[in-house]
């Protein structure tokens, strides 16, 4: 595996850390909805919104400063960590605009509207977040050389 240089090497563990509190985040404020907190969802969607958001700029910092990092693992995990790994940098590119979306008919008060594309993002979301930090264990942890 190639030495990432000391300067860079915290950076894997703020983005998954930040994807994790993005996947807790998801989860409260969808609880906050089911019980009728509207003030108390919008205020954790939008900490959610945030730490994803700083997440991949942290994402992108990095893997321009330190390039691709390789998998090392061998036998069934290299397809378990592909799949995983496609299937996650997919639906991230997707989720983007759906968040874009949900949040902006959210805040034009299009509540019906935001319900209809909402139902989709979570899930998506919540997706993402948690492979992120699958991704991130595999990579730097299971399977490091």
């Amino acid at each position: 595996m190639m030495q990432v240089p000391p300067q860079y090497a915290i950076f894997p563990v703020i983005d998954a850390s930040l994807n994790g509190t993005s996947a807790v985040l998801l989860l409260v404020g969808r609880g906050f909805i089911k019980r009728g907190r509207m003030a108390a969802h919008r205020a954790v969607m939008i900490a959610a919104l945030a730490s994803s958001s700083i997440f991949l700029a942290c994402y992108l910092y990095y893997h321009w400063h330190v390039g691709s990092v390789h998998f090392q693992g061998q036998g069934w995990s290299r397809p378990v960590y592909f799949s995983i790994l496609i299937s996650h940098t997919i639906l991230a590119a997707a989720i983007v605009p759906m968040i874009i979306i949900t949040l902006s008919r959210a805040l034009r008060e299009r509540f019906d509207r935001h319900r209809a594309i909402a139902r989709w993002t979570y899930p998506l979301w919540m997706y993402v977040s948690v492979t992120g930090v699958i991704v991130y264990f595999m990579l730097y942890h299971l399977f490091a050389a």
